[in-house]
């Protein structure tokens, strides 16, 4: 089975799961209040569908299934799904229905609490999902830590990281009086809001303020070299059979010690020597004959057992790789698995679920930026991100965090998605009157046309990375 194949297949089942929930959630809520749906469908289907129980295969064989009030179905277009509750503006636009009197069985003749549970549900349902995925995930996997006490070696940062305090060997203990105890991505969201730092330097602990001005959470990420890094020694993990590496003689466990005359004693060192013949290469007044001087590479490398030092020189292949898989910090510092029992994992699952959701919250404001907006993927980008081979425990962690990233996305006040239904209500429970149908019809044409134009963005940014 393909590569792609697999990702789509588990990008499928992901949202299918996640979707049926959501409006699962808005379904649980008008049943419990009597009101009408009177269709339930995963996936979209205009014009016409794979399965609806109002089929007349199906009616004959179920017939008091088949007169429930409730259509149930398959749509086509699997990008989503949705709930007809009845007496609702919604993105079905059905004017038809809203022309004839209200019936009490309807969502329009509910009190306004009601009608805030049914549009909530959606979302409620989708951090649920999430927090009881996240404590199957610690119960059955546990989890695995890095303590920032096990890296010995400290941290190695990038030049415009000096220039805000920092220097190699640094090891951070604390940002904002806020103490790190294991290494993870977490803490470039603590570094783009630190104003004090306090780190170990060669022995002692030392706090320094950072500058008022310095680069956000997008700029850090976005940095090569790395605005931070565990100090990883330049040891091969592995080298690729029939690369420029292997041809070389360069093996497992050896040391690069030097690059064309630059000393390299970690991996940080070595990717900045790249990274400058990438700057190079991409300059417009790079020449072929640059670019053929470029590929050869003279290494210094070590047995790093009998500290046997050797010479070669190495030419790159057409993409400029040398063939070489490095070694990781867990190669050098101490993993700590954690188990949980059915009882500890609910409080760690939902403690973790809850600092994902801030996270993602935090986060979310630079999707207004210019480098956010082009950050914005579409599906692509989103199935892109599940593993090559199937991997159970990949799987649940993706699907978890997409839900509270659907949860997130739909609570944002946006006509058409359910804040904006809520935003209605809301202004309705302090007006003491509804927003006219008109009023809601117009914001939920805005509302779709702003999602759509969010949609274009999201595909052509995919356009962009993965195809030109």
């Amino acid at each position: 089975m393909s590569i792609v194949l697999i990702k789509a297949l588990q990008l499928l089942c992901c949202l299918s799961l996640l979707v049926v929930l959501h409006e699962g959630g808005h379904f649980m809520f008008s049943k419990l209040f009597h009101v009408r749906v009177e269709k339930f469908y995963m996936f979209f289907n205009p014009y016409f569908h794979l399965f609806s129980t109002r089929d007349k295969w199906f009616a004959k064989l179920f017939p008091r299934i088949a007169k429930n009030e409730t259509e149930y179905g398959i749509g086509w277009i699997p990008l989503g799904g949705y709930v007809k509750i009845a007496g609702m503006i919604d993105e079905s636009m059905d004017k038809e229905q809203m022309k004839q009197p209200a019936k009490p069985d309807e969502f329009r003749s509910q009190p306004v609490w009601k009608r805030f549970f049914i549009m909530v549900g959606g979302v409620m349902m989708n951090l649920i999902t999430a927090l009881v995925l996240y404590s199957a995930i610690m119960f059955t996997w546990g989890t695995d830590v890095l303590p920032m006490k096990n890296i010995k070696s400290g941290f190695v940062f990038n030049q415009t990281a000096k220039e805000l305090g920092f220097q190699n060997g640094d090891i951070p203990l604390a940002i904002n009086g806020e103490t790190i105890r294991n290494y993870d991505t977490g803490i470039l969201r603590m570094l783009s809001e630190a104003e004090s730092v306090t780190v170990m330097r060669k022995g002692k602990k030392v706090t320094f303020h950072m500058p008022a001005e310095h680069p956000d959470l997008m700029e850090i990420a976005d940095m090569s070299p790395a605005f931070i890094r565990p100090f990883v020694p330049s040891q091969i993990d592995s080298v690729i059979p029939g690369s420029p590496a292997a041809k070389a003689g360069l093996y497992k466990d050896c040391r690069i010690q030097a690059v064309d005359g630059t000393l390299v004693r970690s991996w940080a060192d070595f990717d900045s020597i790249m990274v400058r013949k990438s700057d190079v290469l991409a300059s417009p007044t790079c020449t072929s004959k640059d670019s053929l001087r470029l590929r050869k590479m003279e290494v210094v490398y070590a047995n790093w057992k009998n500290s046997k030092v050797d010479t070669v020189t190495i030419e790159l292949d057409d993409k400029y790789m040398l063939g070489i898989v490095k070694s990781n910090i867990t190669d050098f510092a101490v993993v700590e698995h954690i188990d949980y029992s059915l009882l500890s994992c609910i409080p760690a699952g939902c403690a973790h679920g809850w600092d994902v959701m801030c996270g993602y919250v935090h986060d979310l404001k630079y999707v207004f930026s210019k480098k956010g907006a082009q950050s914005v993927g579409s599906f692509i980008t989103i199935g892109s991100i599940f593993p090559e081979a199937w991997n159970w425990q990949r799987f649940w962690e993706l699907t978890a965090l997409i839900s509270i990233i659907l949860a997130v996305m739909n609570i944002l006040p946006v006509p058409g998605l359910d804040g904006g239904h809520i935003m209605f209500l809301l202004v309705e429970a302090v007006t003491r009157r509804p927003l006219s149908e008109k009023a809601q019809t117009i914001a939920e044409y805005i509302g779709m046309g702003l999602l759509l134009a969010l949609m274009v963005l999201a595909f052509g940014n995919d356009l962009v990375k993965f195809v030109f």
